[in-house]
């Protein structure tokens, strides 16, 4: 029979500091196992957005940057930050 999630979560906080970190770095470790994060589906998102980007932008739904103006509003943000 499951333990109900109320029992282990008040059984939980009453754990040392340490022990639960020990428990959230396990519990998100079984997450990630499950996740279907995987260098080919990472890759199949990428293409796909790469896809509707280029479709946005033949459509005329976006407007482009030149690289210069880029360039240079970036030069200005990182200028700004080192002065701070």
């Amino acid at each position: 029979m499951p333990i109900p999630l109320q029992d282990i979560e008040a059984q939980a906080l009453q754990l040392p500091l340490g022990e639960r970190g020990r428990l959230v770095e396990r519990l998100l470790q079984s997450l990630e196992s499950e996740s279907d994060d995987t260098p080919e589906n990472i890759a199949k998102a990428w293409e796909e957005e790469i896809a509707r980007r280029i479709e946005q932008m033949d459509a005329g739904l976006t407007e482009s940057i030149p690289y210069e103006q880029v360039r240079a509003e970036m030069r200005a943000m990182i200028d700004s930050y080192r002065k701070v």
